[in-house]
């Protein structure tokens, strides 16, 4: 798959989805350790934390994951999501060089 830019511009253009993104990139600060793995990922329902419904949090998780921002990981019922840091610094030199 192809990182896309504008697609990921797109996903940031949401509060909900910028403030998701700030938490993983330290999930100890904001989540319930039992509900992290070792290298940071966080359950899908800790994010309900904003008050959004597990639908919502569902969409915009994945909404960061199609732009290429979030990795998830399925283990037994839960999915488990991490900031993408290769694509983050992609995009981030991309708006360095841009802007």
């Amino acid at each position: 798959m192809i990182f896309d830019y504008h697609d990921a511009l797109k996903a940031l253009a949401h509060p909900a989805r910028l403030q998701f993104l700030t938490w993983l990139k330290t999930p100890e600060q904001y989540f319930d350790p039992s509900a992290l793995t070792r290298d940071g990922g966080a359950t899908a329902g800790s994010f309900q934390r904003t008050g959004l419904s597990q639908s919502a949090v569902s969409s915009h998780l994945g909404i960061l994951h199609r732009a290429g921002l979030v990795t998830s990981q399925k283990s037994g019922a839960s999915v488990y999501y991490r900031r993408n840091e290769f694509n983050i610094t992609l995009l981030k030199s991309w708006l360095n060089r841009q802007i």
